[in-house]
């Protein structure tokens, strides 16, 4: 089931997400429907908080090759437990800020520690798109944005263009 993705400035893709304490059937299904509502957005990864719900869960498959199978990961609080001295910067985008793009750096590998759908605990080291991915999408957890990152001018300028588009968008609607 596609779910509807909040819109930034909303004060819920500000608040620090809360642990998944017992992983439910329905935190499950919610990782299902997170990973059809991403792909269909379409995107590479999706935080919780993004649907509005306040957990620690996130979904990506930063596989893009036309022949690549697919490969997607649905992650119950994640942590970053190691991360490279070595940068990069993506122009990086968010499914909760639409069609703006911004150069964003951070560390080009990282190790992140999950539960995964069946309870059990993985480590895996990510490098170039995945490693941007996965912290993008674990900074939403701590209630970051990509934009915070940016200048306080830039943050604004988006933020005022966000706040336009869901004036339209409700017009629209309505």
């Amino acid at each position: 089931m596609k779910l509807p993705i909040l819109i930034h400035p909303d004060p819920r893709l500000k608040k620090v997400a809360t642990p998944v304490d017992d992983l439910s059937d329905s935190l499950r299904t919610l990782a299902d429907n997170m990973l059809t509502t991403m792909y269909e957005a379409p995107g590479i990864g999706l935080a919780a908080p993004q649907v509005g719900i306040g957990k620690r869960l996130i979904v990506l498959d930063c596989e893009k090759g036309d022949d690549a199978a697919p490969r997607p990961l649905a992650m119950f609080n994640p942590v970053v437990v190691a991360s490279s001295d070595e940068t990069s910067t993506y122009d990086e985008g968010c499914l909760s800020i639409p069609d703006v793009y911004a150069d964003v750096t951070r560390p080009e590998a990282v190790t992140v520690r999950w539960m995964d759908l069946n309870g059990a605990e993985q480590e895996e080291t990510f490098d170039g798109l995945w490693a941007t991915c996965v912290q993008h999408e674990i900074d939403h957890l701590e209630g970051k944005l990509f934009i915070d990152y940016l200048s306080g001018l830039k943050r604004q300028l988006i933020t005022r263009k966000m706040v336009k588009l869901k004036r339209d968008r409700a017009r629209e609607g309505a």
